[in-house]
C-alpha cells in the first residue's frame, strides 16, 4: 500500500487528502459504526420472534432473542444463495435497455442494465411453477429465522470483501465520505463508490433485485401460510401483501431512477448498505404479513376501502412527484414541466419551486409515509409491531431528508436559501 501511494502523482494526493479530509462523519461517526452493525441484526432477530410469539409484545422485558438453535436451517443458506445467484443470473440477461448513470468525478459514466422489472417477472414466473408443483412456500414462516441469520451473515462477509478490495481501487472511485482513514467507519459506511467486477456493478444489484423481490417472496410465503393453518388468506392479509407487490413492482418498472440517488450517487457501498439491502429489508419489511400469520385480523368492507383509498392517495403523491422530479433532470424542456417555476443556481441547474416540488420539499417522502401507513393499517390496533415500520420508516426519511438539506445548501449555497424560503416545509405541510 505504501508503494502504491508512493507512486501517485500530485493531482491524485491532493485527491487522497480531500477525501480523508472534506468529510463529515454520519451515523455518530465512530461510535454509530461500531453500535450499528451490532443492534440491527439483532434488532431483526428480535422483530421476528415477536411477530411469531403469541403476544407479539415489542415491551416484553427480558426482550424476545432466539437461541442459536432456531437460528439454524441446513436449508436457509442453500435458499439465499441460491436466490442471490438466481438474481445475478438474471442480471446479465438480456432483457430491457441499458442506461448511463451520473457523470463520475473521472468524467467518466457507468452502463447499467435496466432490466430489475423482467427479474420480477422471471420470479413470478419461478413462484407460478413452484407452487404448481406443490412445493410448500409457506414454509418460509418456519424459515424466517435461519433466513434472516444467513443474511446477516452474508451481509458481514461481503462487507468485509468489499473493504478489502476498496484499497486496490483509485482513488477517484471512492466514496467522498468513506474514505475518512477509520477503518470501523469506512467499513460501515463503504469505501468504494460503485465497486464492480467487470459489468457486474456489485450495489447496483443488490439494492433492487434480491432484498426487495425477496420482500415480496417473504409475504407471499406468509400468505400461504396462512391458508395452510385458515383454508384461505384474510382480506388484511391480501391489502398487505398487494399494496407492498405495487411498491415493488413501482421501482423496479422505474428502475433508471434510482441511478440519480443519493444511495448510487452518494454513499459508498459498505455494511449500511450492504445489510439494508439484504437483511433489513426483506425481513423487516415484511412483518406486517408476518405478524398476520399468528395475530389474524378482520377487516369490514368499509374499513378495507378506507385503507385502499389511502394508499391510493400516497401512491398517487409518490410516482406524480418522482415522475415529475424525473422528467424534470431527464429534459427540463418536456411539455409536463417546461411552465414550472425555477430558481437559477451557480452550478448552472435549477430548482423546482411550483408544481409537487413547491408544495413541499419532499413530497415523495410524504407519499411514502402515507402508504406506509396503509400497510399497517389492517393489522388493526392491538399491538405496536406492525407500526414499527411507519415508525422506523419516518425516522429514516427526516435522518434523509436532513442528508439532503446538508448537501443542498453546500452545492446550491444561496440558491438553496432561497428555495427554502419559497418552499419552507420540508415533507408535512403546514407542520414540518
Amino acid at each position: 500500500m505504501l508503494e502504491r501511494c508512493s507512486k501517485m502523482g500530485p493531482n491524485s494526493k491532493a485527491l487522497k487528502q480531500k477525501l480523508s479530509q472534506d468529510t463529515e462523519r454520519e451515523f455518530g461517526g465512530t461510535l454509530g459504526a461500531v453500535c450499528i452493525p451490532f443492534f440491527l441484526p439483532l434488532t431483526v432477530l428480535f422483530l421476528i420472534c415477536v411477530s411469531r410469539s403469541p403476544e407479539a409484545s415489542v415491551l416484553q422485558w427480558p426482550p424476545q432473542l432466539p437461541s442459536t438453535d432456531q437460528l439454524w436451517d441446513p436449508l436457509a443458506p442453500v435458499i439465499l444463495l441460491g436466490w442471490i445467484g438466481l438474481h445475478t443470473l438474471l442480471y446479465f440477461m438480456p432483457f430491457g435497455k441499458v442506461s448511463e448513470g451520473l457523470t463520475l468525478r473521472d468524467g467518466t459514466r457507468l452502463q447499467y442494465p435496466i432490466n430489475g422489472f423482467h427479474s420480477l417477472c422471471a420470479s413470478s414466473v419461478l413462484l407460478v411453477l413452484l407452487l404448481g408443483l406443490g412445493v410448500p412456500i409457506g414454509y418460509l414462516f418456519e424459515l424466517l429465522l435461519p433466513l434472516a441469520a444467513s443474511a446477516i451473515a452474508a451481509s458481514f462477509l461481503l462487507s468485509i470483501y468489499l473493504y478489502v478490495r476498496s484499497f486496490w481501487a483509485p482513488y477517484h472511485a471512492l466514496a467522498l465520505g468513506g474514505n475518512t482513514g477509520n477503518p470501523l467507519y469506512d467499513f460501515f459506511i463503504g469505501r468504494e463508490l460503485n465497486p464492480r467486477i467487470g459489468n457486474f456493478d456489485l450495489k447496483y444489484m443488490c439494492e433492487l433485485r434480491p432484498g426487495l423481490i425477496g420482500w415480496v417472496v417473504i409475504n407471499l410465503g406468509m400468505l400461504m401460510k396462512e391458508v395452510e393453518l385458515r383454508g384461505s388468506p384474510s382480506l388484511a392479509m391480501i391489502l398487505v401483501n398487494s399494496f407492498q407487490l405495487l411498491y415493488v413492482a413501482d421501482a423496479l418498472w422505474n428502475e433508471e431512477a434510482v441511478l440519480s440517488t443519493m444511495d448510487i450517487v452518494h454513499d459508498g457501498f459498505g455494511f449500511m448498505l450492504v445489510f439494508g439491502d439484504l437483511a433489513w429489508v426483506p425481513f423487516t419489511y415484511s412483518l406486517q404479513a408476518a405478524f398476520l400469520v399468528g395475530h389474524p385480523q378482520a377487516l369490514t368492507l368499509l374499513k378495507a376501502a378506507a385503507i385502499v383509498a389511502l394508499n391510493g392517495i400516497g401512491y398517487y403523491i409518490f410516482r406524480k412527484s418522482n415522475s415529475q422530479k424525473n422528467q424534470f433532470r431527464r429534459d427540463p424542456t418536456h411539455p409536463s414541466v417546461a411552465g414550472l417555476e425555477t430558481i437559477a443556481t451557480a452550478m448552472g441547474k435549477r430548482l423546482l419551486v411550483s408544481g409537487w416540488w413547491g408544495f413541499v420539499r419532499h413530497p415523495n417522502y410524504l407519499g411514502d409515509l402515507l402508504m406506509a401507513l396503509a400497510w399497517s393499517l389492517p393489522c388493526g390496533f392491538s399491538h405496536i409491531l406492525p407500526y414499527f415500520y411507519i415508525v422506523y420508516f419516518t425516522v429514516l426519511l427526516i435522518h434523509r431528508e436532513a442528508r439532503d438539506e446538508r448537501q443542498c445548501r453546500a452545492k446550491y449555497g444561496q440558491a438553496w436559501d432561497t428555495y427554502c424560503r419559497r418552499v419552507p416545509y420540508r415533507i408535512f405541510p403546514y407542520i414540518y
